[in-house]
């Protein structure tokens, strides 16, 4: 199954050496269950554009690379993604791209979330686009029912670390969103409970600024993305959600449980 907008870029530009920050360990080993493609896809109001998510083999490498890190965690494929950045005519005017799932978390509890993570195929050219912080992102629409402010809306949105130095132009260990990276609010729900764009949050910190004595909040969605900012190229595989492992594989997303 694919999901793509727009054309493939293939851009060659300089790649700059930048540290990073070593990350949480992998989850156990995961079973193999049928797919669930139906409902994984581009979230088509939430893209800007013309980026590109596909499910895809690989990838395998980069060049000269060898082990565990030179191919996806799970099975042979991943999600390719593909952004830009200045390429449109809105402001700001770079590119955006959601993957995800409208149906199956729908109503699923926020503060039920114990377990979030994926690996990314990180570049030195993506770092020379942006930086080492210039990652993918986990994304959850969300119900935040908070007491103090009447707002039924937010994207609750996951920044990861910058991948280890060692892993890149390879696999990445398991990025742990529960323990590393920080997470931000949009909107009213931001700015009411401090975690924001500005002031991000430790995931245990979101979960108890969103338990504010009010309906407990609900998920909506639940995506992998990118942008609105700087130019990416890459692969995400290996998205879990508790005790679930999302294996982006060529012909579907193929659901996997922690053993």
């Amino acid at each position: 199954m694919k999901a793509r907008f727009g054309v493939t870029r293939r851009m060659a530009l300089g790649v700059a050496a930048l540290a990073a920050i070593a990350v949480s360990s992998a989850p156990g080993p995961a079973s193999a269950a049928t797919a669930d493609s139906e409902h994984w896809g581009v979230i088509t109001r939430n893209t800007i554009g013309s980026p590109v998510a596909e499910l895809r083999n690989g990838p395998y490498g980069s060049f000269g690379k060898t082990g565990p890190t030179s191919k996806p965690p799970y099975g042979k494929g991943s999600l390719g993604i593909e952004v830009a950045n200045n390429s449109t005519t809105l402001t700001p005017p770079s590119e955006k791209v959601d993957f995800g799932n409208e149906v199956d978390f729908y109503g699923d509890p926020v503060l039920g979330l114990n377990q979030v993570g994926f690996y990314v195929f990180q570049t030195g050219e993506n770092i020379s686009y942006g930086g080492a912080s210039n990652m993918p992102n986990i994304r959850f629409e969300i119900d935040p029912n908070l007491s103090s402010t009447p707002t039924n809306y937010s994207t609750m949105t996951w920044l990861p670390d910058p991948v280890p130095m060692a892993n890149v132009d390879a696999w990445s260990p398991y990025l742990n969103a529960a323990t590393s990276g920080k997470w931000m609010l949009s909107g009213a729900a931001g700015t009411a409970t401090g975690c924001n764009q500005t002031t991000q949050c430790t995931f245990s910190a979101l979960k108890a600024a969103l338990n504010d004595g009010g309906d407990a909040p609900t998920i909506l969605t639940a995506a992998v993305g990118k942008g609105r900012d700087n130019m990416w190229i890459g692969a995400v595989d290996g998205l879990r959600i508790n005790q679930k492992i999302y294996d982006f594989e060529a012909n579907g997303v193929v659901t996997r449980s922690i053993l």
